[in-house]
């Protein structure tokens, strides 16, 4: 049964209502109060305080403070003007406990009404933070968007400059040419001129030289000693020479026949491993089919840093031939520059089991060492 707390004390203004309500012996601090505007109550076992309010307060603004065994409200009237009692008076225990649930009903609509404007305003706040999201989002497409679009008027004003450019190249490469025909046309027209003066010239000592022989006995005699002195032309003939065939250019005694011989037969085999459905031979030339062309390729294109283009020309050198160690120890290193760890030693235990390296060498840490060690990375 609780103890009803009977010496309170409390003082009073037009506006507001001073309570102290003392608790000794007990922790203040695990009171539970609970106030509405006509109803206090405390409960702090094994005491009890509840008083039925003589008019209205306005719980909200209402205060309590808890410390030195007692409990200090401040209760703030709805209607200034002075209370005869704190209490009212002549209350039954039906009319009681009436107020008491009155009181709870209206506790748990506030409590209720608190928790849905609490929900509304996280979800207001909610819309606001997604409106804002949403809004700093707009201005960061529109800002890509324009960045975009000054990059495609930058390119196109650079575009437009190149054609500019080349355009007027083309021209002064046309002009140059005109020019330089011009000049071919005068060179012609002066030898032209220059064959005709050598032409009258030889006519004129050709006259000359026929007036001088019907002159002079002596000359005519000179000349026919010298046309008997001069011998007769050797006769025409014909030689026939027979070439051993040969598949390289060169001569037979410049030629080297091993090295010869295992081009050919990798030549040979490359052909065979070849397949015309590979979507990638289409687009290549005759020459360019060839496993070693496709190496060169690689290795241009792994001097110049261009990784990814050189593993493909590997990737397809390999579909064409699977049999030269080369290929995947240049693709391994290709994808050591990629970071590709693992196909960078799946290519090197690739290579070495062609080459038949001792089993030492076939261990993937030592291979990745070596690798390391041979592009100094």
């Amino acid at each position: 049964m609780p103890l009803q707390v009977s010496d309170y004390s409390w003082q009073q203004t037009e506006t507001a209502v001073f309570l102290s309500v003392p608790l000794r012996g007990v922790c203040v601090r695990d009171a539970d109060v609970f106030c509405t505007d006509s109803y206090l109550k405390v409960n702090c076992p094994p005491f009890l305080f509840e008083v039925f309010l003589y008019a209205p307060i306005d719980d909200e603004s209402s205060k309590a403070k808890i410390g030195n065994d007692a409990i200090v409200f401040t209760l703030y009237k709805k209607e200034a003007a002075m209370w005869e009692n704190l209490s009212i008076s002549g209350v039954d225990k039906e009319i009681m406990q009436r107020i008491r649930e009155e009181s709870v009903l209206q506790a748990q609509e506030t409590a209720r009404g608190a928790t849905e404007a609490k929900a509304a305003a996280k979800r207001e706040d909610q819309k606001y933070a997604l409106s804002v999201m949403m809004k700093i989002e707009e201005e960061e497409r529109k800002k890509i968007e324009a960045m975009k679009e000054n990059e495609r008027i930058k390119a196109t004003k650079e575009l437009e400059a190149w054609k500019e450019h080349q355009k007027k190249a083309e021209e002064q490469k046309k002009i140059q040419k005109e020019e330089k025909l011009c000049q071919q046309e005068k060179q012609i027209e002066e030898e032209r001129k220059k064959l005709k003066n050598k032409k009258s010239l030889t006519r004129n000592l050709a006259s000359r030289s026929l007036a001088t022989k019907g002159r002079s006995s002596e000359n005519i005699f000179s000349e026919k000693v010298k046309e008997d002195s001069v011998p007769a032309p050797r006769s025409g003939g014909s030689i026939q020479i027979s070439f051993t065939p040969r598949v390289f250019p060169t001569a037979l005694r410049e030629s080297k026949a091993a090295e010869e011989e295992e081009w050919l037969h990798k030549q040979a085999e490359a052909r065979r491993a070849m397949n015309t459905d590979i979507p990638e031979l289409c687009d290549l030339k005759e020459e360019e089919k060839n496993p070693e062309w496709l190496k060169d390729k690689g290795n241009k294109l792994f001097a110049t840093e261009n990784y990814l283009a050189a593993v493909n020309a590997y990737n397809l050198a390999i579909r064409l031939n699977n049999k030269i160690p080369s290929l995947y120890l240049n693709r391994a290193a290709c994808h050591l520059k990629l970071k590709n760890l693992h196909k960078a030693i799946e290519d090197s235990s690739k290579a070495s089991w062609i080459t038949k390296l001792p089993s030492r060498w076939i261990h993937p840490t030592k291979l990745y060492k070596m690798m390391l060690r041979r592009f100094g990375m």
